[in-house]
């Protein structure tokens, strides 16, 4: 039986050979996910920015800061949650998805939600 984490290895490999996607050509990075494969909290945010971007990880800006101040405050670290965006890819100039980028884009979350089967999803 396989881990959950080579379970997420085998969806971020198939965004990567298949996703068809303008995002993707103008992306320096995938931005997958990062934190605890088994996790019984899942953090998801939109898109990628910048900072994510040339990373390939997601909330590590500004956002990502506020978000481990915030986790510190309740005692929770990265190996307590898991976090990942909607769109595996930066927008252009950090612009908001669209409805279509968010409907390609899904799918590959919900595989992410299925593997990992938090108690929360904020």
């Amino acid at each position: 039986m396989k881990s959950n984490q080579e379970l997420l290895d085998k969806i971020k490999q198939d965004i990567l050979d298949n996703l068809k996607c303008p995002l993707k050509d103008a992306a320096t990075n995938i931005v997958f996910g990062k934190g605890n494969p088994n996790a019984d909290i899942f953090f998801i945010g939109e898109a990628p920015g910048n900072n994510e971007d040339l990373q390939g990880l997601p909330f590590v800006g500004k956002a990502g800061k506020d978000l481990d101040k915030q986790l510190n405050k309740i005692d929770l670290t990265l190996e307590d949650v898991y976090i990942a965006n909607i769109l595996k890819y930066r927008p252009p100039k950090n612009r908001d998805p669209k409805p279509e980028e968010m409907e390609k884009h899904t799918p590959y979350l919900v595989e992410q939600i299925k593997i990992i089967q938090p108690k929360v999803i904020c």
